[in-house]
């Protein structure tokens, strides 16, 4: 009889996670589209409509990355190597934003006629 197990400890053996996780993850997600389609639906006007839209947004992100892409179960170390580069960016894109907004304000008030 042939033994089609592999026991050596050189190689990792593969992680399974149970299918309810996954299929509740999807029910969320679900959950949480239709909330974000909902902002649109209901009419809502202005900076209230942008912050749900985003934060719906978010945390759609954050379920995909943390479960579906396993962000969940690995180092910290790692989870910083990925989500900090695209926090830094966001930071520069606001700072470049408010010194947007100074220059166009100095220029009115320097060449306006």
């Amino acid at each position: 009889m042939m033994n089609t197990q592999n026991n050596s400890p050189g190689i990792a053996q593969g992680q399974q996670h149970p299918i309810g996780l996954y299929l509740k993850i999807w029910g969320l997600l679900f959950v949480l589209s239709t909330l974000s389609y909902l902002v649109d639906f209901l009419g809502f006007e202005g900076y209230l409509r942008w912050f749900l839209i985003i934060m719906f947004m978010l945390m759609k992100a954050g379920l995909i990355m943390s479960i579906f892409m396993h962000l969940y179960w690995e180092r910290l170390a790692l989870v910083y190597t990925i989500l900090m580069p695209p926090l830094a960016i966001l930071v520069l894109v606001a700072l470049m934003s408010a010194e947007a907004d100074y220059i166009f304000l100095i220029r009115g008030a320097f060449f306006s006629p």
